[in-house]
């Protein structure tokens, strides 16, 4: 299957990162479609003079990248499509797939009435501009190994030309660039990538796909002949009803989702979303023991249904690095004022708990704390080494912010090597940004990824009934299972406040008891899957089945 995905914009390294995982793992084949920040390319084979200014005075990076051709840009504006798939290795396989790729362009360019070509001895899709001048309008760059494929192509639709002015594009300086824009297209990336994920499956020889991606354009999931019918994708964004002029309402508008469809929060939960309360000994003793040692649990701070559970079973997830979060998701409870300087001693204290607790096993997460240059990784370093001085024999989860993708800091945790790293997803791709709209969804799978390629235990987790659909959580599923994440958590969103985002409905248990069916055939080795299941539910058990 073809898993096309629209992504949105992508930090460059991100999506570096994710495909090498991606192209690394070998069980997926995808398409990555999105927008970059501003960044120019280099090439194994590139020419740095090819670079004619100094990109930091226009706020770009420059990045040395394994494919093949020499310089090019990427920023908004262009779309970036990344084919991760499996190229048999037979005679003229690279120039064939070249050739698909440009084919995939050139249709595409044909609905919006561009006619483009190819320009023999020379990669890419070309134009004549009004002046009759050959232009290039996309650029092809790939590498090709061990029957895997990496890179792809970069169209302009309506880029910063002048950004081209500073490079000699792909080493060639007898030819002009141009865009859907300079030729008078009058189209969105978004409306783009619709097209591209329509023609990817029948040009790139797929039988099967799906595609989902960041707009409420819609998607497909599409299984037929490929000589059968051509799919039509509506690009329409469907008419919501905006509850407020809320930043939350507006960005769930244009994902699709209507707030005043969502159920209201004094709507009665449904029997089996009721727990029973039980504050026992082993409860009170440990909400004693947290205030003794003046620490915080995500626990009580996102509201977690699960909490007389965990505390009377002696388990705790410890937020360190304060109580404010620097990000304001649309689902979550944790206080969003000016965060706190750190308490440096705090460390000691999470693992004079844990030993005061006899726990066998620690959950510690954080706060985004954005503020910092590190984005608190220090902390979570910190705690782990203190915990494994005082009670070496304890095993150790960590749920970590993406940090904001700083490779140094996720090398940091990584190098930490805790039992368990775990990184939430959260949601589908179209809702990310309504739901948590400081946060990636390529990002995150990205963190996730240099978990699994540093040898550690990874795990995720999704909410379900934000306005998501069953496909979409099986195409999140699908993603998580591609770049190597080995334990998944899914459970039930739950209104915190009238201020959060709407319930959009309730899941049936049974529905759970297939979303996890549906994970464990894919591969995934352990999930938890219940309407009451958060992150670090039987987070032990997990833990110790996936360590087995």
């Amino acid at each position: 299957m073809l898993e096309v995905r629209w992504l949105g914009s992508v930090n460059y390294n991100d999506a570096y990162e994710l495909q090498h995982r991606l192209f690394n793992s070998r069980v997926s084949e995808h398409l990555l479609l999105m927008e970059h920040n501003h960044v120019y390319t280099l090439g194994v084979r590139g020419k740095i003079e090819n670079l004619l200014v100094d990109a930091s005075t226009l706020g770009a990076d420059v990045v040395h990248v394994d494919r093949g051709g020499d310089i090019t840009y990427h920023g908004p504006g262009q779309l970036v499509g990344y084919p991760i798939i499996n190229v048999p290795t037979l005679p003229n396989s690279t120039p064939e797939f070249v050739f698909k790729l440009e084919q995939l362009v050139i249709e595409t360019l044909a609905r919006f009435q561009i006619e483009a070509f190819r320009n023999p001895g020379f990669a890419g899709v070309w134009v004549q501009s009004d002046n009759f001048k050959l232009c290039k309008i996309a650029a092809v760059g790939v590498r090709i190994s061990t029957e895997r494929s990496m890179h792809g192509f970069a169209l302009n639709v309506a880029p910063a030309m002048d950004m081209f002015d500073h490079i000699v594009p792909c080493g060639i300086s007898q030819f002009g660039v141009t865009s859907m824009s300079d030729l008078g297209v009058i189209a969105s990336v978004d409306e783009v990538a619709c097209v591209v994920a329509e023609l990817a499956p029948r040009i790139l020889g797929f039988l099967h796909a799906s595609f989902f991606g960041v707009s409420s354009a819609g998607g497909y999931i599409l299984n037929r002949d490929v000589a059968g019918p051509s799919i039509s994708l509506s690009r329409e964004v469907p008419e919501t009803h905006i509850a407020n002029n809320r930043a939350l309402d507006r960005r769930l508008a244009s994902a699709g989702v209507s707030t005043a469809q969502g159920l209201a929060i004094s709507s009665k939960k449904p029997e089996w979303m009721r727990l029973k309360t039980s504050m026992g000994e082993d409860y009170r003793k440990l909400k004693m023991t947290m205030r003794e040692f003046r620490l915080v649990t995500v626990c009580e701070e996102a509201k977690c249904p699960n909490i007389y559970e965990c505390w009377s079973q002696g388990t705790a997830t410890f937020m360190i690095n304060g109580s404010q979060c620097t990000r304001a998701c649309g689902f979550c409870h944790v206080d969003t004022s000016k965060p706190l300087p750190l308490d440096r001693n705090e460390p000691q204290r999470v693992a004079e708990a844990v030993k005061s607790m006899g726990l066998e096993f620690a959950v510690i997460t954080a706060v985004a704390r954005d503020d910092l240059a590190d984005g608190g990784i220090s902390g979570f370093v910190a705690t782990i080494d203190a915990i494994r001085e005082m009670t070496p024999m304890v095993g150790v989860e960590v749920l970590i912010p993406d940090l904001k993708g700083r490779s140094s800091s996720l090398q940091k945790i990584y190098d930490s090597r805790p039992a368990v790293l775990n990184h939430n997803i959260e949601t589908v791709v179209r809702l990310q940004r309504a739901v948590r709209p400081q946060a990636s969804y390529a990002r995150s799978l990205r963190v996730l990824a240099g978990a699994v390629d540093a040898g550690l235990t990874t795990k995720s987790g999704i909410i379900v009934g934000m306005g998501e659909t069953v496909d979409e959580i099986k195409a999140t599923l699908r993603d998580l299972w591609s770049v190597g994440v080995e334990i998944v958590t899914i459970g039930q969103y739950l209104r915190p406040t009238k201020e959060h985002l709407p319930v959009a409905r309730w899941y049936f248990p049974d529905e759970f008891v297939q979303l996890k069916d549906y994970a464990l055939e894919l591969g995934i080795r352990h999930v938890e899957a219940s309407p009451n299941t958060r992150s670090s539910y039987h987070a032990k058990d997990a833990g110790s089945k996936v360590a087995l």
